[in-house]
């Protein structure tokens, strides 16, 4: 488990959480912003039942929205004693899907300014779906990561450069 436990959503990121997230009938983001981070023992028990691995903790992971189908959205506590903001965000399915979708929060406004939720990034149609900038949250993105500003497709490509063992480390803790 990660030393810092800290459980307050960035500033940037209950900016970006703020508003609504449109579905739009499948072609908008499948996104459910929550208004905290999940409790660190909530966060274990979702783990250790998304992995069957009653010997994980959820401390490397900093849960703050799903999709429609109960896929997670999370800050991975992977830079140790480092805040969330400046950790990669992930998403982990419902179906097993596994994803590094930023590399921290300031690509991550980017992302969704450029109008992809965590399910969108991580999902093999991610790179290719045609962006869909949202005003609002490319303010958001302007605000808080204005030296930032790159397309989602970019966001993504360095994100999973950056870490491509992801799945891979995520499987392994599966049973």
């Amino acid at each position: 488990m990660t030393m810092n436990d800290d459980r307050q959503f960035p500033a940037a990121l209950a900016a970006a959480m703020a508003g609504p997230f449109d579905y739009d009938g499948g072609d908008g983001v499948d996104f459910e912003p929550f208004p905290a981070f999940l409790s660190a023992a909530d966060t274990t028990d979702w783990f250790q039942a998304w992995t069957g691995n009653t010997e994980v903790d959820g401390g490397d992971f900093r849960v703050f929205g799903q999709d429609g189908t109960g896929g997670y959205a999370a800050f991975w506590m992977v830079r140790r004693d480092r805040p969330a903001g400046e950790q990669p965000v992930v998403f982990l399915g419902s179906e097993g899907e596994t994803g590094v979708v930023a590399r921290d929060l300031g690509d991550f406004l980017w992302l969704l300014a450029d109008g992809f939720g965590p399910l969108e990034a991580a999902t093999s149609y991610g790179p290719e779906r045609a962006s869909r900038p949202h005003q609002a949250l490319a303010a958001v993105a302007e605000r808080f990561a204005s030296d930032r500003r790159t397309s989602a497709a970019v966001v993504i490509e360095r994100a999973t450069r950056e870490f491509p063992d992801f799945d891979e480390i995520i499987v392994g803790l599966c049973r």
